[in-house]
Parts: structure tokens; sequence; C-alpha cells
């Protein structure tokens, strides 16, 4: 298929077709000027169907990279594209992204952007943890959530996002953000402190969680659910349990089998073979699911020599 061919469909009003779309990958510099020079001319309508298709294909499938579309689409003056190409780069790892996402959770027009910016740095605050990204620009991504946060002028769904990123890092003063955050008024941010606390990996908050799956609220159930299978608390498994077989709503029933199978054991597999023998199709499959995922984990921990686990205990005591 001849490149600018390609581009005459997706310039055209034509309905789109995935094929073309496929072409997009892996494209040269040559062939992203020409892009450029079509991509002005496509109405917006069509310009956020390409943007949000291409990150749909993007997320099925590891075989495709389209993010020189993506970040050309990041300066785009359509926010709902803009939005949809932070979302389309949500694998990209590359300190050239960690600037313009700064930029745009501090200063883009729109709070779909800035509230989309907010939440992909998280996963550099997390490479900065794991050391796998330089200290001095861990600490600017941070300085700048902090600073969204504290922002008293900036909207919820912006702060609430901010929250969640940071919630990564074990820095000081992270534990009192997500705390404010968990005692807000607003339920949201309350959603988001919960989220948070599951990436902290801090056992710090195991209490807060399990009175928190008693929530009337079910997406304060969910978050805490999840949060619970993150921190793979075995205290939370009762509990965990009810919500699996009994919870009113289906997200909750499903984020806690997941968390049931992330937690493992021999009481978390009990429950799991239980909702596997259920005759609802949706938790059966995802009681298999979890179970699958024991089973994969299961036979990783069998296949490590004793003595490793054992030195491994060794050096977590010291």
């Amino acid at each position: 298929m001849k490149y600018e061919e390609v581009l005459r469909h997706i310039s055209s009003g034509e309905r789109l077709r995935v094929r073309y779309l496929y072409a997009l990958s892996d494209i040269t510099p040559e062939q992203l000027s020409l892009f450029r020079a079509s991509w002005s001319t496509i109405a917006a309508e069509r310009r956020r169907l390409i943007i949000r298709e291409l990150a749909e294909i993007t997320e099925q499938s590891f075989e495709v990279n389209f993010d020189p579309i993506f970040f050309l689409a990041l300066e785009d003056e359509d926010c709902q594209v803009r939005a949809a190409a932070i979302e389309g780069l949500w694998e990209n790892e590359s300190r050239a992204l960690i600037a313009p996402l700064i930029r745009m959770m501090q200063s883009d027009e729109a709070e779909i952007v800035r509230a989309a910016a907010a939440a992909a740095l998280g996963r550099f605050v997390l490479l900065a943890e794991l050391e796998k990204l330089d200290s001095a620009t861990g600490a600017r991504i941070e300085e700048a959530l902090r600073a969204t946060i504290a922002n008293p002028s900036e909207t919820v769904e912006v702060r609430r996002r901010a929250v969640e990123s940071i919630g990564y890092s074990s820095k000081a003063g992270v534990r009192k953000i997500i705390r404010e955050a968990y005692e807000s008024e607003d339920e949201k941010m309350q959603s988001s402190a919960l989220f948070a606390m599951g990436r902290s990996a801090d056992p710090y908050w195991r209490h807060v969680l399990l009175n928190e799956l008693e929530s009337r609220n079910p997406e304060l159930r969910y978050e805490a659910a999840r949060a619970c299978g993150e921190l793979e608390l075995a205290s939370a498994v009762p509990r965990l349990a009810e919500l699996a077989l009994h919870d009113p709503d289906r997200e909750v029933q499903q984020v806690a089998v997941w968390a049931l199978g992330n937690i493992g054991g021999k009481e978390a597999r009990r429950i799991l073979e239980q909702c596997y023998e259920s005759d609802d199709e949706v938790l059966r499959d995802a009681a298999a699911d979890a179970l699958d995922e024991m089973d994969v984990w299961d036979g990783i921990m069998f296949s490590i020599p004793l003595e490793d686990l054992n030195e491994e205990d060794e050096e977590e005591e010291e």
C-alpha cells in the first residue's frame, strides 16, 4: 500500500478503515512530514476519530508504534485530540515526554487535557521510585504534581489525578497528601486517595482499606478492593469473598475476584473455586482468569530453588 494512498484515505470523508491506520505504524521522518501537512487539513471530528482509533489499536497490539503521530497530536488545537494523544502514549517511557506532560498539566486550557497529563505522569513517578529515572528528574515531576495538588484554583478532577500519580512515591509528605485527599468531602477525591493507597505499596493504609470495603458507595468499595489486591492484604480475604460472591455491583464483584487472585493463598483459592462453580457466567469467567494467574505465579514460585528463596529471606532480615 502506497503511503500517499493512506494519506488520501485518512484525509477523506470516507468511512475510516483500520487497515489504513496500521500503515501509519513505524513511519519514517519523511512520512511524518507528509502526515503533518495532511493532518492540518483534516476536520477536527475526523482527527479525534483517527487518534482514538490509533490509541485503541496500540492498546490491543504490542507490534505497532504510532508514537510519532501521538507526539504530533499533543500540539493539536483540539483538546479532545490532545487528550487522546496522551492516552495513546500510555506505554511511552521516554524522557522527551516528561516536559510536555508537565506543561500540559500546569497550563493547558482544557481540564480533560490537564487531567490526562497528570495521570500520565504517574508512570514516571514509578520509574523514579524504581531508580530507572534520575533523581533530579523524579524530583521535578513530584514538585509539579505537589503544586497541582495544592493549587486551590485547580479543579478536583485534575488534582485527584495528580494524587493518584504521586501515590507511587515513598517520599516524605506523600502519606499526608493521600490522607488529606481521603479526608476530603468530595467522594471522587476519596476514591483517588484509595487508588493511591494501592499504588503506595504501604501497608500503613490497611485499616482504612478494610473499612472502605464496607462503604455504601460502590466506587469506594471498588477502589478499596483493588488496593487490597495491590497490597496483597491477606486480612482482606474474608470481606473480599463477600464482595466477590454477593456484591450487587458487577464491577465491585469482578475487582474483588481479581484481588483474591492477586493476594493468593489457600483460602483465596477456595473462594475463587466457589466463584468458578457459579451459574453467573461473568463471575465464572473472572474467577477462571484469577485462578489462571494464581497457577502461573505458583508455577514460578515452584520453579525457584528453595535455597534462593532462603537467601532472599535472609537479605530482607538484614
